[in-house]
């Protein structure tokens, strides 16, 4: 794929990218896929995916209560149990209400997941992901909010799994992947408010939002995530295709504006 080359042309010193068929067919990758960079927010992708293993071995249930009074795990991975963004303590709404966008809510996920399994929340996503899907240069430490790197290697491996799921039912993935407690307004770090600022159980939806880190061309079912390390994973089901970049830049003008253009591009080529 010649898209892929284009991110060259980004103001970032290292930067690599692969695109990646439902299939499981590498379609194209472009520089180094073994570099390790942090990921910042696509960790949510991680602790979200084994935070549904856990329900699916019974550890936990999604509408186990967990957070702030009312709230529940399921309200927790989207976003809407009504936790600050930083603050565990602080609740800025009924859960249920908005979609605010919540480190914190994950952090008590985490918290969660190791208290019903009785296994540190680090220890349980390497052994109920990052083991089975051979996901070995990945770095689980620190927050579940923000606290992982990786490689395009390992992510491309989890993109796959998405894709074709084989550590959770296709309907456990189906649901996940698709707008839980819609029609909430909130904010969409970077990108400003949204109506609807549609999410899943740990995946943004893009839908119909503008403006977005995705392209102009992304199908509404587009899910995945983007982190303020400068990373991003997509995967656009209409399309059949995941797109894993990662870079040691920041996220900032630079990226809202590059990203749309890049994933356009991608998705023109395949096209054809």
């Amino acid at each position: 794929m010649r898209s892929v080359r284009t991110i060259d042309e980004w103001p970032v010193h290292n930067a690599s990218t692969a695109v990646v068929s439902a299939a499981g067919e590498m379609l194209g990758a472009h520089g180094d896929q073994a570099r390790v960079y942090r990921l910042a927010s696509v960790t949510k992708l991680l602790t979200a995916y084994a935070t549904l293993v856990a329900v699916e071995e019974g550890a936990v249930g999604l509408d186990d209560a967990a957070g702030p009074d009312g709230a529940t795990v399921r309200h927790l991975l989207a976003h809407a149990s009504g936790l600050d963004f930083s603050d565990p303590s602080a609740r800025r709404s009924t859960p249920g209400r908005r979609r605010i966008y919540s480190n914190a809510g994950f952090e008590v996920l985490g918290e969660t997941v190791a208290a019903r399994s009785g296994i540190p929340f680090a220890a349980y996503v390497r052994e109920a992901l990052l083991e089975p899907l051979g996901m070995d240069a990945t770095s689980f430490t620190g927050s579940p909010a923000a606290g992982a790197s990786s490689t395009v290697a390992d992510l491309v491996r989890f993109a796959s799994e998405v894709q074709r799921p084989q550590l959770l039912h296709g309907s456990t993935v189906t649901a996940a992947t698709s707008v839980v407690f819609p029609g909430l307004d909130g904010v969409l770090p970077g990108f400003g408010r949204q109506r609807s600022n549609d999410w899943g159980l740990g995946f943004e939806i893009r839908d119909h939002k503008d403006p977005h880190w995705t392209g102009a061309t992304s199908s509404p079912r587009t899910f995945g995530h983007f982190g303020q390390a400068g990373a991003f994973l997509w995967v656009d089901p209409d399309a059949q295709v995941a797109c894993v970049t990662l870079t040691d830049r920041s996220f900032g003008p630079w990226a809202a504006e590059s990203w749309p253009v890049y994933t356009d591009a991608v998705l023109a080529e395949l096209r054809g």
